[in-house]
């Protein structure tokens, strides 16, 4: 610690920033919270209840009552569920409910809270990676794609093909003729089936480099009759242009590759003459400053730290990060090759930015 007398320290900003780090704490341990109500179906159970108690809320969601009671404990002074002293009731409001629950469909926050869990399992190899170098393999974050499916499918569901394509002038009525369409880190494939499903016409592929991710889109494929998609495990700094596409998708992915610019460079030699790549990634400036007073910086940028960026170097890539932003975007998609770049956004997601790509 530096030598500081008291007469240095301005001791409002002292005291107000050691209320912030309690805040922060007390944040970090609701984040666990969150991810168990969810998880147990809790916040499920609460929201169609009247007022209970522990022993009835536990008995309702078939839980353990002394688990509950505690649990409910951390809630209630997390100003989450309301309490009332007197009964010795607990409610859930319905204000809370809709971003708590699963039938709030993508506006349920809670689902994404089960992160901090996964993350919090690699820490230790993180810590030695800040002290030594390299990286987190992504094999090592535990049930990783389920959780990403789970949190990606309801928005996919609510508006990939009916709010996310048509932002693309004629999309829908070339996809309903028929055309030849790859999404690039396609995950557990639940986009990439759901566009199967809308648009029998049309041929699907979907690539991703991980086995578990492909087996599980392969049985949502199976599951769900879809005859026009299948999936490859292809790592997508290979693309080369032996196939090409009509249109290629990339959700969220770009910011992660080992090597993003070959992808990208990949991905235009892979599309047709006048083919389209739909690009969503994360909107945020590629300069620090202009973030400071974005909503999610703290979040994605310890995001990327857990995860995104980690899991490129650990494969010796570029560690580009979920923060490279809109600037180097852009930069990265002409050095690809691309001239024509439009970028939107959608009413009501405030984390991505939709790049629309032309060749």
């Amino acid at each position: 610690m530096t030598q500081q007398t008291e007469g240095t320290i301005d001791q409002g900003k002292a005291e107000a920033f050691m209320g912030k780090m309690v805040g922060f704490l007390n944040g970090a341990s609701m984040g666990f919270m969150l991810s168990i109500g969810h998880r147990t179906g809790l916040f499920d159970t609460l929201a169609g209840l009247p007022p209970a108690t522990s022993e009835e809320i536990a008995a309702a969601a078939g839980l353990n009552a002394r688990y509950v009671r505690e649990w409910l404990g951390a809630v209630v002074t997390g100003g989450i569920v309301d309490y009332d002293p007197a009964a010795h009731t607990y409610r859930l409001p319905p204000e809370h409910a809709r971003a708590l629950t699963r039938a709030a469909g993508p506006n349920n926050l809670a689902r994404i809270a089960q992160q901090f869990a996964i993350f919090g399992s690699v820490e230790g190899q993180l810590v030695d990676c800040f002290r030594h170098g390299g990286g987190v393999a992504y094999a090592a974050y535990p049930g990783f794609h389920a959780f990403v499916s789970e949190v990606t499918g309801p928005i996919f569901d609510a508006s990939l093909i009916k709010g996310t394509l048509p932002l693309v002038n004629g999309l829908i009525d070339r996809l309903k003729t028929g055309i030849d369409v790859a999404d690039v880190g396609c995950g557990a494939g639940h986009a990439i089936n759901l566009m199967a499903g809308a648009f029998p016409n049309s041929h699907f592929v979907g690539y991703d480099f991980s086995a578990d991710g492909i087996a599980l889109a392969r049985a949502e494929a199976q599951a769900r009759g879809r005859m026009n998609v299948r999936f490859e495990v292809k790592d997508a700094a290979t693309l080369d242009g032996t196939v090409q596409f009509d249109l290629i998708t990339v959700f969220d992915a770009i910011h992660d590759q080992v090597h993003p610019a070959r992808v990208l460079k990949g991905i235009y030699d892979s599309l047709k003459t006048g083919g389209i790549f739909l690009c969503v990634d994360v909107a945020a400036s590629s300069h620090l400053q202009d973030n400071i007073d974005h909503p999610l910086a703290p979040f994605l940028y310890s995001t990327s730290t857990m995860h995104c960026m980690t899991v490129s170097l650990a494969s010796h890539g570029e560690g580009l990060g979920t923060m490279w932003g809109e600037q180097k975007a852009l930069e990265m998609l002409a050095a690809a090759g691309f001239k024509d770049v439009k970028v939107t956004r959608v009413e009501g997601d405030i984390l991505n930015n939709y790049y629309i790509a032309r060749k």
